[in-house]
């Protein structure tokens, strides 16, 4: 029987074999958050991917992998890119997204993404816009409580501040 609710080892799982096939990917939505510290909880696993054919054939095999029995028509979802495909079956529920709300593009939101023990996160003001722009009541909920966890995780994760002559010394270095 599998744990209710979003488990860290099945993030574990899961970014193993994204990793192992190469699938352009990062975790969004609340268990995102959780990764980084954020102390709620939440039902399942919400992934942002790069919307190709070939990413999404990456992805179809990363899942079997960890043990999900895709039908004919959650892969053929998968490798179009549809915009939410959702699967709620063994191992766990999971939701593969390729056009979150309140996110332009997968690039953008990579750009600003985290790297921590080996997830990729979308960034914490990238999850807060998207649950902002989706409108659903239980994303608006949990609004209040996410700004304040942003607004501690930037303020003990602020990057070092540089002298003026560190900058002017870095940008001479890259014109060479």
């Amino acid at each position: 029987m599998t744990p209710s609710g979003f488990q860290s080892e099945q993030a574990v799982q899961l970014a193993r074999a994204f990793d192992e096939e190469g699938v352009d990917y990062l975790f969004i939505g609340k268990g995102a958050a959780i990764l980084l510290g954020f102390p709620f909880v939440t039902q399942d696993i919400d992934v942002f991917a790069d919307r190709t054919p070939e990413n999404g054939r990456r992805i179809v095999r990363a899942l079997r992998k960890v043990g999900f029995a895709l039908g004919s028509d959650q892969e053929k979802a998968i490798i179009a890119g549809n915009d939410f495909v959702q699967i709620k079956a063994a191992p766990f529920d999971l939701d593969v997204i390729f056009a979150p709300d309140g996110i332009s593009s997968f690039g953008e939101a990579k750009s600003r993404s985290i790297l921590l023990e080996g997830f990729r996160i979308a960034s914490l003001r990238d999850i807060i816009a998207s649950k902002r722009a989706s409108g659903r009541e239980k994303d608006l909920l949990d609004l209040e409580y996410l700004e304040r966890f942003r607004q501690e995780y930037e303020r003990l994760h602020a990057p070092a501040l540089r002298s003026a002559s560190a900058i002017a010394l870095n940008r001479a270095h890259s014109k060479r």
